[in-house]
């Protein structure tokens, strides 16, 4: 189990809301306040088919997210296809990812094997979370999963920064009442899915975006979309 560091973690959580596009400190403040959630998270993933297979027969799914020729092959109304689309519209790629949290992996000689490989799948698949989710990469999408990745991995540091994230937003956004029940109701989202974590998104990026939210149990973003709609796109700044 990982110490927490709650004053690494609010000094973490000062710099974001200062500048949001510092990724680093959103895994500065994860790895201050994880605690036991990775120890637990990866205990049920070794337990799940996907983990199982992942920790026999290592697959590399940054290589495919990565691929965007093999990306743009998929037929239109796959995951594949709606993660490219996503990539390319916000300007990002899973190397950023990685970058980013290798900033502050000073502490993963404290994790386990079955623990780094969790871990990592929850990082590298980030933002095929907002693509089943269907919450976008501007600051509201992004607190919106955070809080869904919270219910999913109850993991304090996700819910810091979707709290702190979501009465930053409504204070500025002059939305709050509507803001607060988004990011509430991608909570409720997340814990009615199935476990994100061991989903087998190798094959889940060839299948249609549609079926897999309706297998994943992943309705639409209401509150959500209905913030974005209000504000005119406003809140739409890349995060």
């Amino acid at each position: 189990m990982l110490k927490r560091r709650p004053l690494d973690a609010w000094r973490a959580l000062r710099s974001l809301m200062r500048d949001p596009q510092d990724t680093a400190q959103v895994f500065t403040i994860m790895r201050a306040l994880t605690g036991d959630a990775i120890a637990k998270g990866s205990a049920r993933f070794s337990g799940t088919s996907t983990g199982q297979a992942l920790l026999i027969q290592p697959r590399d799914i940054v290589r495919l997210l990565s691929d965007r020729q093999w990306l743009g092959s998929l037929t239109d109304d796959s995951v594949g296809s709606a993660y490219l689309a996503l990539v390319q519209r916000a300007g990002i790629s899973p190397d950023e990812l990685i970058s980013a949290s290798e900033e502050v992996a000073q502490e993963r000689h404290l994790l386990s094997d079955t623990e780094v490989v969790y871990a990592q799948r929850l990082r590298d698949t980030h933002d095929l979370w907002h693509v089943v989710t269907g919450y976008g990469t501007d600051t509201l999408g992004e607190v919106c999963v955070v809080a869904f990745s919270y219910a999913q991995t109850k993991n304090l540091g996700f819910a810091a920064i979707a709290l702190i994230g979501a009465l930053k937003i409504a204070r500025e956004s002059g939305a709050g009442t509507a803001v607060m029940r988004a990011v509430w109701q991608a909570y409720r989202a997340g814990r009615r899915a199935a476990w994100l974590p061991a989903a087998a998104w190798e094959d889940l990026l060839l299948q249609p975006l549609a079926r897999t939210r309706q297998q994943l149990r992943i309705g639409a973003p209401d509150g959500y979309r209905a913030v974005l709609t209000a504000r005119g796109g406003a809140l739409a700044q890349a995060a």
